[in-house]
C-alpha cells in the first residue's frame, strides 16, 4: 500500500511530495476499508502544495481532496454498506493513496459508472453547476462566456451550459486547445487576446452576454469584463495565470459590469443539506449515465506521484490528470 505525502510546501509542486508505505490498521468500529479506484489533481490540489491556496491542511499531510473507492472489508458495526461497492470518498480525507479506512457514516454509494469519471463528482461538476446558477438568473438562449474553456470546469459548463439551454463563448489560451472545444458542445470558441471583445461582438452580433466566467485572471479577466454587456456579471473563481485580476474602470464605472468571486468551499459551508443533495443529486446521474463527462489526459499510479502533479501543474495538457492506483 502507498500514500503521496508532503512534508512540506514550496513553489515546484511535484519536488514537495513523494510517494510511501502505507501502514493501515484493521478498520476500526465504524469503518470501513477502502481500495480507492481513481483520485483527480485539481488546480487547487496544486495550489495546496506551493500553499497559495485558500485552506492548507497541517503538515505532513497526504494529497488529494476527492476522489471514488470500493469497499474491501467491513469493520465492526457496519451494515449499511456491503463488500464491493462504489463510494464516494470522503471531501479533503487525502485521496491519493492506494487504500484507506474511512467511517461509514461519511461515504456516499454511487451507482456503477465509470470510476474515473465519477472520481471528479465533488470539485468540478458542482462548481460549474453553480457559476451557472448562482450569479446571473439565466433563461434558455441566452450567452454566457468563460476563459480556460478547455478545463475541467470549462468542460462540465459547456455541457450543463447546453443541457439548460443556454449558450456558449468559450476563450482559450492557445490555439492547440480550440479543437476539442466544439466537440463537447461549444457555440463559439476564441483564442484570448486584447481583441476579445471585438471578436465576441463579430461573433455573436447584437446579443447579451450577462454572464462571464474567470479562471485565469491577470488581463484574462479584462478581456471577459469587455466582452459583458451592461450590467453584465464577471465571476472569477480561479488564478491560472498566476496574476491577480486586472480591470478597467470603463467597464465597472461606465458599463457597471461586477466583478464577484467564486469558492465551492464557502458554498459548502452556507449550503443545506438539501441544498447539496439537489446539486450532488443531478450531477451523480449524469456522470453515471455518460451524459456528463470531460477529457481525461493521462492517468498515473501512486508511485508515480511526482510525475503526475507535475503533468497537472504544467499548461499544455489537454484533460485531467488522475491518479488511479494498480
Amino acid at each position: 500500500m502507498l500514500k503521496a505525502e508532503y512534508q512540506s510546501r514550496g513553489p515546484v509542486p511535484q519536488d514537495v511530495i513523494e510517494a510511501v508505505d502505507l501502514q493501515l490498521p484493521a478498520p476500526a468500529v465504524g469503518q470501513v476499508r477502502i481500495k480507492v479506484e481513481a483520485a483527480p489533481i485539481n488546480p487547487s490540489d496544486v495550489l495546496t502544495l506551493t500553499g497559495e491556496y485558500g485552506m492548507l491542511p497541517p503538515l505532513p499531510a497526504i494529497g488529494g481532496n476527492e476522489g471514488v473507492g470500493r469497499i474491501e472489508e467491513l469493520g465492526p458495526e457496519v451494515s449499511n454498506l456491503k463488500v464491493g461497492q462504489l463510494v464516494l470518498l470522503p471531501v479533503g480525507c487525502g485521496t491519493w493513496v492506494s487504500h484507506l479506512n474511512a467511517p461509514a457514516n461519511k461515504l456516499i454509494p454511487l451507482p456503477e459508472g465509470d470510476p474515473v469519471q465519477l472520481a471528479m463528482l465533488t470539485v468540478n461538476p458542482p462548481t460549474a453547476s453553480l457559476l451557472l446558477s448562482e450569479f446571473v438568473d439565466l433563461k434558455p438562449g441566452d450567452w454566457v462566456i468563460q476563459n480556460a474553456a478547455n478545463s475541467g470546469v470549462g468542460s462540465y459548463l459547456i455541457q450543463l451550459a447546453k443541457l439548460r439551454g443556454f449558450k456558449t463563448i468559450n476563450v482559450v489560451r492557445r490555439e492547440s486547445a480550440v479543437a476539442g472545444v466544439p466537440a463537447e458542445g461549444g457555440d463559439v470558441v476564441l483564442v484570448d487576446g486584447a481583441d476579445l471583445a471585438k471578436r465576441v461582438r463579430a461573433a455573436i452580433g447584437g446579443e447579451a452576454v450577462r454572464l462571464g466566467i474567470d479562471a485565469v485572471g491577470g488581463e484574462s479577466t479584462d478581456h471577459l469584463a469587455a466582452s459583458l454587456s451592461e450590467g453584465g456579471v464577471l465571476v472569477n473563481y480561479g488564478m491560472m495565470s498566476r496574476q491577480p485580476c486586472q480591470v478597467s474602470p470603463a467597464s465597472i464605472v461606465f458599463r457597471d459590469v461586477s466583478l464577484r468571486g467564486f469558492w465551492l468551499a464557502k458554498w459548502f459551508q452556507k449550503a443545506t443539506p438539501a441544498e447539496q443533495m439537489k446539486v450532488f443529486g443531478e450531477l451523480t446521474q449524469l456522470i453515471a449515465s455518460g451524459k456528463l463527462q470531460t477529457r481525461v489526459a493521462a492517468t498515473y499510479d501512486v508511485s508515480q506521484i511526482k510525475e503526475a502533479v507535475a503533468a497537472a501543474a504544467s499548461g499544455g495538457r489537454d484533460g485531467k490528470i488522475l491518479i488511479v492506483p494498480k
